[in-house]
């Protein structure tokens, strides 16, 4: 059902957890993978693991720069490829903040400018590459977009289980996570007519170096009783990204392990 033979998939964030997992798997599967992320160690790291991979390639891309994302279609068809299907990966995470040592203030001290940083990553830039791919690919052939979300899309955070941790839940955080599948509904019907479809992923808690202390919390609150791996989320995402999710549209899917079905 994954076979990705004839697919082209264009990856936003790719150098993380889960990004460079679709990386891998794809390829595996057949696919032409186009990965793009900031420049820096996790795009070297991609680049050194897949470049001599016929079917992959590499480019730097901040998506929440507008003249460089209006250019990114146009740059790999220009180098022959057409990418018909697209995923909405990027996005600012609380590992993320950690890894680059930024503190986690109160909500009430919580500054407009990152709150708005965050929203321009995750959110507008996600509609920007939407938007791009309805002046450069919709209507000229059939083709797939996938927006990433979160558990913490149409669930809240429990936010004791971030007390004494590294890292916390942040309010743009959820707020851009609930917006993705606000834009996945609006352009399903949108984009209906002209053979392209959108769907939503919804990842739960996947592991990713957790605490020991961290990973009893959050799995109290998950059915499965764990958090997930990577490659469990990857497998639903092969199947989005195949021709057999064609009759799906509009939908988000959770991979959580259960913690949005309490």
């Amino acid at each position: 059902m994954a076979d990705l033979k004839g697919r082209t998939v264009f990856i936003t964030g790719s150098g993380g957890v889960l990004g460079s997992t679709y990386v891998r798997r794809m390829l595996a599967e057949g696919a032409r993978v186009v990965a793009s992320d900031l420049k820096g160690d996790r795009a070297d790291a991609l680049v050194e693991r897949h470049g001599a991979d016929e079917n992959f390639r590499f480019y730097d891309l901040d998506v929440g720069d507008e003249a460089g994302v209006e250019e990114i279609f146009k740059r790999i068809q220009g180098d022959g490829w057409e990418p018909n299907v697209v995923l909405n990966n990027a996005a600012i995470t609380g590992e993320m903040l950690m890894g680059k040592g930024k503190s986690f203030p109160d909500f009430a001290d919580t500054t407009v400018e990152d709150f708005e940083k965050t929203l321009r990553t995750n959110l507008t830039g996600a509609f920007m590459i939407a938007r791009q791919m309805d002046r450069d690919i919709v209507g000229k052939y059939p083709a797939t977009l996938i927006n990433v979300a979160s558990m913490y899309a149409l669930n809240g955070a429990h936010h004791g289980i971030y007390e004494g941790m590294p890292f916390k839940n942040f309010s743009a955080y959820g707020v851009t996570k609930a917006g993705i599948h606000g834009l996945t509904v609006w352009l399903a019907g949108y984009w209906a007519d002209r053979q392209a479809t959108v769907n939503t992923i919804a990842p739960g808690a996947v592991f990713n170096g957790h605490s020991d202390e961290f990973q009893s919390r959050v799995s109290e609150l998950i059915m499965a009783g764990r958090m997930g791996k990577p490659d469990e989320i990857a497998d639903v995402m092969l199947f989005l990204a195949s021709e057999a999710s064609g009759y799906m549209t509009g939908q988000l899917v959770n991979v959580d392990g259960g913690f949005s079905a309490w």
